[in-house]
């Protein structure tokens, strides 16, 4: 059996779960239902990064231990997937002991390979991104592009160095040949234009001073931890058995693909293959970089009061609503809006209106004539279009083109309303019974290609299918 080992990014738990992690979650959580419709064995892995300095920070600011406060935030990550339906098989807490032993493990790894080495540095860290910039990075007011209005702090303190510098040309020529894949191409074109100037070493320590004894310790020099990011990256690995069970490390690495967000592409396409090539271990095959989620066309902010709580939207809508709106409004690879009046336009229209009213509309009839499934399809234009709409979920999964997969069922869903409209399968006629039979043909497989994506749905249609009857999918929104 092939197996196929997918990763969602680790997120910071300084705060609760917005829309932007949900996002990524089912995303990774449909390309890992669609590899087990092909028989495959499946891993799907996140976790939490719980070592981060602003993790420290946000827990002094709450008044309560570190300790407390990252349980309570993770808690609330690590429940997020249940309530999103997304099926994750493991999740890797920072704090585990087990983590630490593992990422203590590659460090010396690293460090054998003399890639590590301590010295003194003065620098602006930016600690929503837990790392230091130089001024070429920044904007005119000196503030990092992804926490603008933030003002950096400018960090002296002696650090471990890891030998980034070292590992430029072969990044680039791993990169450019597709070795170590980047999707989409424009994200891969960005890494490759960062990598054009020079890449200095990078700082992968923190003073215990700074970290407030928090964290992974380093080995050998229990005045340091190991800076967040050398760790957070390794739960990829801590997760699977790395330096902990050797037989299921290598059953599980490398990782077939990481799904992160487009701000930290530099950690995973710079970094995190730095490491991996440093110790002498295999690198993950691909990275697939989303983009960000706005509401109402602004970014996501405490201070403009416009973060969306995800757990609500499920109780208010129904979690593969949810699921729906993000795969199918939200591009793939680009940045896409949230609002209340678009995700209801869109519940109406696709869901209530197409989606649950054709299954009730042909279940009807089927119950009153008394139809069953068949096995076959007798009408040929639609056995085409089944067979043409198989082919683009198939060609729209491997691309992560998530919305083009979505736009391509929906259209099996609209050949199946104009043929009602057009045969008026309520009327008695000489081919009734042949056009119910057909639309329930057409049902059952829309149901299986919507498995991956609105799982809970496609499970009540097959349901409502085998009893025969049908019941309201979604209700339609007053």
């Amino acid at each position: 059996m092939n197996k196929f080992y997918i990763t969602a990014a680790i997120p910071y738990v300084n705060a609760p779960p917005h829309v932007g992690h949900a996002l990524e979650f089912i995303q990774a959580d449909v390309i890992a239902r669609s590899h087990r419709q092909k028989g495959e064995e499946v891993l799907l892995l996140s976790g939490s990064d719980e070592n981060a300095i602003k993790n420290v920070q946000a827990a002094e600011q709450a008044g309560v231990s570190v300790e407390d406060f990252i349980n309570k935030n993770t808690k609330l990550f690590s429940d997020l997937s249940g309530v999103l339906g997304v099926q994750l098989d493991v999740f890797q807490k920072g704090s585990n002991p087990d983590h630490h032993t593992s990422s203590q493990k590659l460090w010396q790894l690293c460090d054998k390979a003399g890639d590590i080495y301590k010295t003194s540095y003065k620098g602006l860290y930016c600690v929503g991104c837990e790392t230091f910039y130089t001024l070429v990075e920044l904007n005119k007011k000196q503030e990092c592009h992804e926490h603008l209005g933030k003002k950096l702090e400018t960090i002296s303190e002696e650090n471990y160095f890891f030998k980034l510098s070292k590992y430029q040309k072969q990044l680039i020529a791993l990169i450019e040949k597709d070795e170590f894949k980047i999707i989409p191409a424009s994200r891969k074109n960005e890494v490759l234009s960062f990598l054009k100037e020079p890449l200095e070493d990078i700082s992968i320590s923190r003073t215990n001073e700074r970290a407030k004894n928090w964290g992974v310790p380093v080995p050998g020099d229990d005045s340091q931890r190991i800076y967040v990011w050398f760790d957070a990256l390794n739960i990829y690995q801590s997760g699977v058995g790395f330096g902990l069970n050797e037989k299921e490390y290598k059953k599980w690495w490398p990782a077939d693909l990481h799904v992160i967000g487009k701000g930290i592409i530099r950690f995973h396409a710079i970094y995190w293959p730095a490491f991996l090539l440093s110790a002498g271990l295999p690198l993950p095959k691909s990275i697939f970089v989303h983009g960000y989620i706005t509401v109402d066309g602004q970014k996501m902010s405490k201070s403009l009061g416009n973060v969306i709580d995800p757990v609500e939207l499920v109780e208010k809508y129904g979690v593969d609503a949810v699921r729906y709106f993000f795969l199918r409004e939200i591009p793939a690879y680009d940045d896409g809006d949230f609002s209340y009046e678009k995700f209801e336009t869109r519940y109406n229209a696709d869901l209530a209106g197409g989606l649950g009213n054709l299954v009730s509309r042909v279940l009807a009839m089927a119950e009153k004539e008394g139809i069953k499934e068949p096995k076959s399809i007798k009408n040929s234009e639609l056995k085409k279009t089944i067979k043409i709409v198989k082919e683009d979920v198939d060609s729209a999964l491997e691309d992560f083109k998530f919305h083009e997969a979505l736009e391509s069922v929906w259209s099996l869903i609209h050949d199946a309303d104009r043929l009602i409209e057009k045969e008026r399968p309520w009327e008695e006629s000489d081919n009734q019974k042949e056009v119910i039979g057909d639309l329930l043909f057409v049902v059952s497989h829309v149901a299986k290609f919507l498995e991956p994506f609105l799982p809970e749905t496609s499970e009540k249609i097959i349901h409502q299918l085998q009893k025969g009857k049908g019941d309201s999918l979604f209700p339609r929104l007053s």
